[in-house]
């Protein structure tokens, strides 16, 4: 069922919904806060899991991803309802210097080959092979601005695909 949804069946894309919803519901009621905020947290994880279905590579991964989405999710709600502390941005820094650097790497490379071909090209030439963003115009033949624009693109789409 995933590999039909991760090839754009939109019948599997709608049965993946369906089977993941219950899970998602209970991650979220056992995640969030404020019972107000589960319905939410389940809204949003089966808008990213719509929304990046072909970045999933096996079923084994899918359940320890959708838990971290929910998670997130209803931290972010939390916050938003009862602002950000010092205390939380604290733990948040703390929870990801924990984590292993391969699994920060692997993180990185997935959010790189998942950006459109024209981002990607741009962030691997500036931030791999180090390259100003006047050789990688002239390497493109782009503008300096688009060459600049296509990188800060490039980087938002990053930073989303790893909060996420």
């Amino acid at each position: 069922m995933i590999e039909a949804a991760r090839g754009g069946d939109e019948t599997a894309l709608v049965s993946l919904l369906t089977v993941a919803q219950p899970d998602i519901r209970r991650y979220a009621s056992w995640s969030c806060r404020s019972a107000d905020d589960v319905d939410d947290a389940v809204q949003e994880t089966l808008w990213l899991l719509y929304r990046r279905v072909g970045t999933i590579r096996a079923l084994g991964s899918i359940s320890g991803w959708l838990m971290t989405v929910v998670r997130r999710e209803c931290g972010r709600l939390a916050r938003r309802m009862f602002g950000a502390s010092d205390i939380d941005r604290l733990h948040d820094d703390l929870r990801l210097s924990e984590r292993p650097q391969h699994e920060l790497r692997l993180d990185l490379a997935q959010a790189i080959r998942s950006l459109p071909e024209h981002y990607r090209e741009v962030v691997l030439l500036r931030d791999i092979e180090e390259m100003s963003i006047d050789e990688i115009a002239a390497t493109l033949d782009l503008t300096r601005e688009s060459t600049k624009a296509r990188l800060h693109r490039a980087r938002l789409l990053i930073r989303e695909y790893l909060s996420d």
